[in-house]
This record gives structure tokens, sequence and C-alpha cells, in this order.
């Protein structure tokens, strides 16, 4: 080793401890971190430390140590902006027998502006003594509420009682490089959650649990999906909206090279019979699926789980349009590929459907799936398994009806910044950008970004 190349490394191991000599540290507020004793009370108080200012708004949950915890509330708003909280050991929850307090929620952060969660620890909700309860609540491990500019990446989230993550009321969030996994057979542990929220980033996460790996429900804008691997799962689910007359909004959803397998269910949109508002604007695109039981599909006839046997006997349903499916490859574990089920009062209109093939595995041959569908109207081209109810276009491009997304996402930065991230765009069809990686387009699998030209940039969204 050089002299110089010495003096670097020590001046940079030197900065580090000086920059990070003020972080605090849960164990100096009285955690213990055996893996038996309980130290709810001593994250509290490194809690509320931090949150007033102190440690430069950064809080570490040591590497090489489990902490017991009951239900957490960490809330704002807080004096510091970031507040950076850094999870390198092992966060596991009390279980059902020995739970006190709140069953909504495990661990809740609420309130708090540019809030970073990193780390390579395990977040474990101890979800196996609450299973077997299905019927009775159940805490879902980690909920943000109200955090705008949030960031949540590198963790690995284990076996919770509900939902692993949920996101509530916040802006500007980006999850990136999370590991979640429960078991095929556990009820509704959903991956990541996300309603009435908008300008969200989940990427390049794998994800296996019991319910959908991700769902975005109503409320929710400017979303982007890429590079998640899902299953075993439910698959990405659009909803459930509608349910009990509830007025839904869902627009500009991007989901994008994501595999799905084992799944019962690849993209999925489904809505509760009588509800109202709208799913618009909502793209699947470079999807590979791997003996997946539902490929694509649409239910606006969904009933918790199931479908409604009598298809037309609501007068409303929530309106799902612009939903554009793209470049899908791979097998179908049952004998539909693709299954549209709308309503007849509000069918399903502008679905289009261009460079998807999907094969059964019967016997290795390789045979195509099929196809059905009821109250849909769209276009298809290049489409294996083939719909009626679709128009057939052998150049989507020269369609005038064709609202084909492209799929873009913002500049990442270093912290949470407060400026909004880019709104999606509907391009006129001169604009168009095939979503292969081509020189000038998007790839979504690379941080290194080029912002949405302000030219192509969307207005505000309707008000439904």
């Amino acid at each position: 080793m050089t002299k110089k190349t010495w003096i670097l490394n020590f001046s940079v191991f030197f900065l580090h401890i000086f920059t990070s000599s003020k972080a605090l540290d849960v164990t100096q507020y009285g955690a213990i971190g055996d893996g038996v004793t309980e130290d709810s009370q001593a994250f509290l108080k490194a809690w509320e430390a931090v949150c007033s200012g102190t440690g430069d708004g950064q809080l570490i949950v040591p590497a090489g140590m489990t902490f017991v915890l009951q239900p957490l509330k960490f809330q704002g708003s807080c004096k510091s902006n970031p507040i950076v909280v850094q999870i390198l050991g092992n966060m596991v929850a009390s279980s059902r027998g020995n739970w006190e307090g709140d069953k909504d929620q495990w661990i809740l952060f609420s309130d708090i502006e540019g809030l970073v969660v990193e780390g390579n620890g395990v977040i474990n909700g101890q979800g196996s003594s609450w299973w077997e309860h299905k019927g009775s609540s159940r805490p879902t491990a980690l909920k943000f509420k109200s955090c705008n500019n949030l960031r949540l990446s590198g963790l690995t989230h284990v076996d919770s009682a509900k939902a692993h993550i949920h996101i509530n009321n916040c802006n500007g969030v980006s999850i990136s490089n999370l590991r979640i996994n429960a078991p095929e057979s556990s009820p509704n542990t959903d991956g990541i959650d996300v309603a009435a929220s908008s300008n969200v980033i989940i990427q390049d996460c794998v994800i296996a649990t019991g319910d959908d790996c991700i769902a975005i429900n109503s409320g929710t804008s400017n979303i982007r999906v890429c590079g998640i691997d899902c299953g075993p799962g439910h698959g990405i689910s659009i909803g459930s909206l509608g349910k009990d007359g509830e007025t839904a909004s869902v627009e500009d959803i991007c989901v994008q090279n994501c595999n799905f397998r084992g799944t019962t269910n690849g993209a999925r949109i489904k809505t509760w019979p009588g509800g109202s508002g709208y799913a618009r604007r909502i793209t699947f695109s470079g999807i590979t699926l791997d003996n997946v039981e539902n490929p694509i599909i649409i239910d606006q006839h969904y009933n918790n789980g199931g479908s409604e046997k009598n298809t037309d006997d609501k007068s409303s349903a929530v309106e799902i349009s612009k939903v554009v499916y793209s470049n899908f490859v791979g097998t179908s574990k049952s004998e539909y590929g693709v299954d549209f089920r709308c309503s007849a009062a509000v069918p399903c209109t502008e679905i289009f459907m261009k460079d998807v093939r999907i094969e059964t595995p019967s016997s290795g041959s390789g045979q195509v799936a099929q196809g059905q569908c009821l109250n849909v109207r769209g276009v298809s081209t290049l489409a294996v398994p083939g719909l009626e109810c679709l128009a057939l276009s052998t150049d989507m491009l020269s369609s005038a009806e064709l609202p084909e997304q492209t799929c873009m996402l913002p500049q990442p930065s270093v912290q949470p910044s407060t400026r909004p991230m880019q709104d999606p765009f509907w391009p006129p069809l001169t604009t168009r950008r095939d979503t292969k990686t081509e020189e000038g387009t998007t790839n979504l699998h690379h941080p290194e970004l080029e912002d949405t030209p302000e030219s192509f940039t969307s207005s505000e969204p309707e008000t439904y």
C-alpha cells in the first residue's frame, strides 16, 4: 500500500468516525438486545431524543443484537430533517400471547418529514402465533402514515401477522432492495400495501408471501413498480376497490420488468360490485410469468377472494379504463391466460394488449393458453391468447385510440428530496417510445434516469 493510499484510507475512516460520532444508539437508552428482554421503552426514549434534534437526526439499531418489542409509535413532527434510522440488528415482535396494546400495527412512523429507514437488519413480525386467528384483529408489521419524502431500503421483513408494510397518506416515497418473506399459507400477509399516496417508487425487491406481493389501493396516483420478483403470493394488484360502495380513485400506475413465479395471479385489477370512481391509465409491461394461475385478470365482480356469481346485480362499479398490457411472456398454470370479467353497467374500456404470449406447460408442449372476456372494449395486436372482445390491429401504433403510457422515473436523490416527482404522461402517438431498452429510452432497472422533459409532464390529476 502506498503512502498516499494509506493517508486517503485513514482520512476516509476518520471522516466516517467524525460524521457518525453524534448518532444515537438505542443501547445508550437502555436497550439490552439479548432476544429475551423487552426493549420498547428504550426505543421510545431514543426516538424522543433524535426527534427533538439530538444526534444529528441519526438513530442506530446495532448489528449482532436482537431486540424484542411491543407495539411502538414513532411520532412527528420532528426538529431533525431528515431523520435516518439505521436498522442493522434484529427487531422481533412480541408473540400474540405476550402482546400489549394496539393490534392495528406493530411499528408506526407518523407525521415525519424526510424519514430514511435503511440497513441490512431484520424486522420479524412473529406472525405464526397470529395466523390461526384469521378472523381476529392482527397487526401490520410496519406502517408509515403521513410521512412525506420517505425512503425505505435494504431491510429483510419476515412473518408479519398481517401485511408487512403499509404506506398511507404519503407523498414522495422510494422503496428499494427489500426482501419480504412469509409462508405461502400465511393469510393476508401482503408484502407492500399503498393507499392514499402519490409519487411512489417501489423497485428491486424480492417478495414471497401468502397474499399480494404489492397492492395499490384507493387514493393513489403516480406509482412506479419495477424490478420485482414476486412469488409465491397473489401477484401485483390494483385494489381491491369499491368495497361497501366506496368511491375509488387510482390513476397513473406503471408496473414494469417484474417476474411472477408460481403466483395465483400476475397482473390483477379487482373491484367490488356497487362501488364507484375510477382506475385508469395503468400499464403492465415487460412481465415474465412462470406457472402463474391467472396471469392477466380484471375482475369487477370481486367478492373477498371470490367472484360474484350474479354478475349484473349491481347498477354501479368502479370504472376501469386505459389499461395497457405489453411484452408479457411465460406460462399459465390454468387453462386461461387472460380473464376479463367486467360489469355490464360500467364496462371496461380502452383495454390494450400488445406483444403478449402466454402458454400452458401442458405435457411440456407449450400449448397456447386460452382467454375469456365479458363486457370489455379495446384493441389487441400480437397477443396470444387472442380475445374476441378486443378488436384486432396489425399495427397498434396506427390506432388513434391507443393511449400508451411511457413509464418513467424521476432522478433519485441521495437524501429524500422536497421536490415533487415528475408526473407520468400519456404522450401522443408521434412521441411514443418503445419499452424495450434502446438508445434514448429510459431503463427502469438503473437509478441514473433522466427527468421527464417538462413539455411532456401531465397536468394536475383530474378530480373525480
